[in-house]
């Protein structure tokens, strides 16, 4: 199987913890060059400090950025095609708040999609060049479970999980005639910060302990444990590697098999 990427470059979304943290290390492992963005200097220089150096000549980097300042995000991702062009794109990025959809403020819609949607489409077509010329690309969103079943509580992300599935299924089919996948990796309930928020809100909405609410979630999963962040990272760098290359289009869920849907 060929999982070997020396000579690709990776810009790795939301790269200062959790997935995103764990899929630069697994991508430099496999030989790529990684480009790690977040808005944290102090988290992306010490996950920088982290990543292997398996193949000789890597080079890595790091790009201290805001998803929502789209301008801005669209002159550094240009700046760093010209130096240094992108054949991987890792869209990662924090989920919206929690609550019900229904008391979402059109505020709140606006800078999920901004942060997600519209900092993706600046990336793309910041780094799309660097695709093409190369004759391989592989774009990955790591979204969420609820892009097959609307998750509880979780209003807005649903909404832009969802618009964040068709985005990137419209451009599997525009992109693959030239060596370009797009595919979406949907992980399940994962040990990151995210989670450990998600669980403290629901135990004190609730009135319970967050053991008692962690315990209730893991019913749901047939695996009887939470991921961790290196399982979604080893699909998302399965779907980067020559080995996918005919993956495209598709959403895969790493999530213990809780999604019970047949698609």
């Amino acid at each position: 199987m060929n999982l070997d990427l020396r000579t690709r470059h990776a810009l790795v979304c939301g790269a200062s913890q959790g997935i995103g943290q764990a899929i630069a290390i697994e991508l430099a492992g496999m030989g790529a060059d990684i480009t790690l963005l977040a808005r944290s200097q102090a988290g992306l220089e010490a996950v920088l400090a982290e990543l292997p150096r398996p193949a000789d000549g890597q080079r890595h980097g790091i790009l201290c950025a805001d998803m929502l300042a789209t301008e801005s995000l669209a002159a550094q991702a240009a700046q760093l095609h010209a130096r240094h062009p992108v054949q991987i794109l890792i869209n990662n990025s924090g989920g919206p708040a929690p609550g019900p959809l229904h008391e979402a403020s059109p505020a709140q819609l606006q800078a999920a999609f901004q942060q997600h949607l519209c900092a993706a489409q600046v990336l793309l077509q910041a780094l799309l060049p660097g695709m093409r010329e190369a004759g391989y690309g592989r774009i990955v969103n790591i979204i969420s479970t609820s892009v097959k079943e609307p998750l509880p509580g979780l209003g807005v992300s649903n909404i832009v999980r969802a618009g964040t599935a068709a985005w990137a299924k419209t451009l599997a089919g525009e992109l693959a005639a030239d060596g370009i996948t797009v595919n979406n990796v949907l992980p399940g309930y994962t040990q990151t910060g995210r989670l450990e928020r998600l669980i403290e809100g629901r135990a004190e909405s609730r009135g319970l302990s967050p053991q008692d609410v962690a315990q209730t979630m893991l019913k749901d999963v047939p695996a009887g444990r939470f991921g961790e962040p290196a399982e979604v990272a080893a699909l998302a760098a399965f779907l980067c590697s020559p080995a996918a290359g005919y993956v495209n289009g598709t959403s895969i869920a790493a999530d213990g098999g809780r999604v019970r849907s047949l698609n």
